[in-house]
């Protein structure tokens, strides 16, 4: 019997047998209308805003968001096919376990652009294995990641955001990209957001943003 509830669970272990099972995600063919436009990936998409205010602003942009949570992508989905929108897919993923062989059929240089915005922040320590930016998942975006591509992150969990910029620092394939010599970047700069950023700002609370460039060191990563 399947029971649908009508809230969604704000957290879902990762690393429960349930979400280790690998799925086999659509081809980018049968994603988008036009496959080989640039591609941006957001990693954590919840509610959706943030891609559907880049694909009704970026027509020749391709853009996938990858959401753990299953009604989360089918409410987002929904929204998507009521704006008509042909650039844009939402997909329900564990992206520790599936996304790297998706990205494996991606034309080459294809993938410009992949975020990881607001993610779980697993606070306690025996969680922080259950925190999505892993070393090999950065090494999938690294291998087919094109270079000068942008890895753009943000929280207003400090803990968290420090954590993730030691993941990506402590690898060779991103430089960080400062700005007037500033830590942290003052606005997104993608000029949308997500429901959560909204959240926050309108709480008048911090949030810390880091951009990263795919640099020129081999993507022969193991």
């Amino acid at each position: 019997i399947n029971i649908r509830f009508h809230s969604v669970r704000q957290h879902v272990n990762p690393l429960s047998q349930f979400f280790q099972l690998p799925l086999s995600l659509p081809s980018k063919t049968i994603l988008f209308r036009d496959s080989c436009y640039p591609l941006h990936v957001d990693i954590g998409s919840a509610k959706g805003e943030f891609l559907i205010e880049l694909a009704s602003k970026y027509p020749k942009w391709n853009f996938l968001g990858l959401e753990i949570r299953e009604p989360l992508v089918s409410s987002s989905e929904r929204k998507r096919k009521n704006l008509e929108l042909q650039n844009l897919k939402f997909l329900y993923c564990n992206v520790n376990v599936s996304l790297d062989e998706w990205l494996s059929d991606l034309n080459s240089d294809q993938l410009k652009r992949v975020s990881i915005q607001f993610p779980d922040p697993w606070f306690k320590r025996k969680h922080i294995k259950r925190r999505v930016l892993k070393k090999s998942l950065l090494n999938s975006i690294a291998r087919y990641m094109s270079k000068d591509g942008e890895l753009f992150i943000q929280s207003d969990i400090f803990t968290l955001i420090e954590s993730m910029t030691n993941v990506i620092e402590n690898s060779a394939y991103f430089d960080r990209k400062a700005i007037k010599g500033l830590k942290w970047l003052d606005e997104n700069p993608y000029e949308a957001s997500t429901d959560r950023e909204s959240y926050v700002l309108k709480k008048n609370l911090p949030i810390y943003r880091a951009m990263y460039i795919r640099n020129s060191i081999s993507s022969s990563i193991k």
